[in-house]
Order: structure tokens, then C-alpha cells, then sequence
């Protein structure tokens, strides 16, 4: 009985490719393939997500800048807004304008 001579594989069939003539990669070209697809798809997935992460931070960012820039506009809009504030600008304009010195009266509407 002959047994068949395995060949043993060295540094230069593995460099030179002739490893991925064998048998053995031969059977499982189909494995080899789905396996570099799944490792592409896996990488692109993750490309993507890091990109998404990226523009995330970026519009958080943005959204605590509008914020601030809202609370400073709300703040000076307060203090455009009030009373003493505006009897100044209006006794600066020479208006007639005066402050009221009696109370607003409530009008209800009794059945």
C-alpha cells in the first residue's frame, strides 16, 4: 500500500500562492468568499456608523451654541422689556406719554 505523499507547504508556496491551488481551498472557495464579504460589509457598517457618530457631535455642538445664543437673546429682550426701561426710552424721546397711576380695571362678564 502507497500512501500518497503529503505535500508540506513552505514559506515560498505561501508566498508564491500556490497554497490557494490545494484541495483544501479549492473546497472552500464559497466559505473564503462569504467570509471577505461579511469582513468588507463589516467594515463599511462600521465607516458609517463612525461618520454618523462624527455629524452627531458636530450637531450637538451646534444645538448647545443656538441654545446660548437664545438664552442671551431672551436675556436681553428682558431687559429690553422692562418697565423702568421703557419709561426711560420714553421720557428720552420727549413723549407724552405717561405711567399710569391707578390700577387696571378687570371687566368680567357676569350671567
Amino acid at each position: 500500500m502507497d500512501k500518497p505523499k503529503k505535500k508540506r507547504t513552505s514559506w515560498k508556496s505561501i508566498v508564491g500562492g500556490d497554497i490557494l491551488a490545494t484541495d483544501f481551498f479549492r473546497r472552500q472557495t464559497k466559505l473564503f468568499l462569504l467570509i471577505m464579504v461579511l469582513v468588507i460589509f463589516y467594515i463599511s457598517n462600521r465607516y458609517s456608523v463612525q461618520q454618523q457618530l462624527i455629524r452627531i457631535e458636530e450637531l450637538k455642538t451646534k444645538l448647545t451654541d443656538v441654545k446660548y445664543n437664545a438664552l442671551t437673546r431672551s436675556s436681553e429682550l428682558m431687559e429690553q422689556s422692562r418697565q423702568s426701561r421703557i419709561e426711560e426710552y420714553v421720557a428720552t424721546r420727549e413723549s407724552d406719554l405717561q405711567t399710569a397711576t391707578t390700577p387696571p380695571y378687570v371687566i368680567t362678564m357676569d350671567d
